[in-house]
């Protein structure tokens, strides 16, 4: 009943603001969690705002909610609520939510609230990204990760140097993301460390990523890069050049030109345009 769930709620938040709310009910607590079932959008709100009141004792709830509830809007709040409290003990739970619920606003919710658990969540959300799971998921691994920023700095630099390729690609590729919002000196050295990875799709996402940051104290290993054993490094290694835009490039683009296959000469082309038309302002 719609009365009785109201009733509820007020009784539990005038327990809060007079410290009176027994967080050792754990019938209590439970009931709080079927609440969540409530129809109206401002109620459920009424009890995640709660739920971080009360803290860490409606954890253990909450995550047996998010994993188990057959209800997909209980599931929701509940990883609204895990957000609010923000207990990194939850981190598990709410990745295997991330990936195998069926609900996608329960995925999101769950997303939510890794990004709110800091740097505690970084590592799983790089081992998501590295995985072999849908896109959807890697998706909102990544917003998650952009989400915590530069205090995931260590977690990453970690996964940077990690024996698996996957990992070390999918670290270069969430601080790539992190740098474009928020630029941090030891992301872009990571970034610029990446460029002799023995890993060409590693050196190749990070050459893209360093272009679209114009980061120009990374010419010269991108020139260096112009003569990579991989075609695909070569253009991604052009193409970050062109944006870049030094002029210093120019002779090692122009001296590649000579000799490319037809097939890679337009991206040189389109790299010495764009670096002539930079210069010319």
């Amino acid at each position: 009943m719609p009365e009785d769930t109201d009733s509820l709620l007020a009784r539990v938040n005038e327990q809060l603001e007079n410290g009176r709310f027994d967080s050792a009910d754990s019938p209590l607590l439970q009931r709080l969690v079927e609440a969540l079932a409530d129809e109206r959008g401002m109620v459920r709100f009424g009890f995640v705002e709660a739920f971080g009141k009360i803290g860490q004792p409606m954890v253990p709830f909450l995550l047996e909610a998010i994993a188990n509830h057959p209800n997909p809007v209980v599931r929701r709040s509940c990883g609204k609520g895990l957000a609010k409290i923000g207990d990194p003990q939850g981190v598990p739970v709410l990745v295997q939510t991330l990936l195998y619920d069926e609900d996608t606003v329960a995925r999101s919710s769950a997303a939510g609230a890794l990004a709110k658990m800091g740097p505690q969540a970084a590592e799983a959300l790089v081992e998501v990204l590295a995985g072999e799971y849908p896109e959807v998921a890697k998706g909102h691994a990544a917003w998650a990760i952009a989400f915590i920023g530069a205090e995931a700095a260590d977690q990453l630099q970690a996964a940077a140097a990690s024996e698996s390729a996957d990992v070390r690609s999918a670290a270069i590729s969430a601080i790539a993301n992190i740098a474009r919002e928020e630029p941090n000196a030891k992301f872009l050295d990571i970034l610029v460390s990446a460029l002799t990875d023995r890993s060409e799709f590693v050196r190749t996402e990070a050459a893209t990523a360093l272009g679209s940051l114009t980061h120009q104290p990374a010419v010269s290993q991108l020139i260096q890069l112009l003569n990579d054993g991989s075609s695909e490094v070569k253009k991604a290694a052009a193409l970050a050049l062109g944006k870049i835009g030094d002029r210093t490039a120019l002779p090692p683009l122009q001296a590649q030109l000579t000799k490319a296959l037809d097939s890679d000469r337009h991206i040189l082309e389109l790299a010495i345009s764009q670096i002539e038309k930079k210069n010319q302002r």
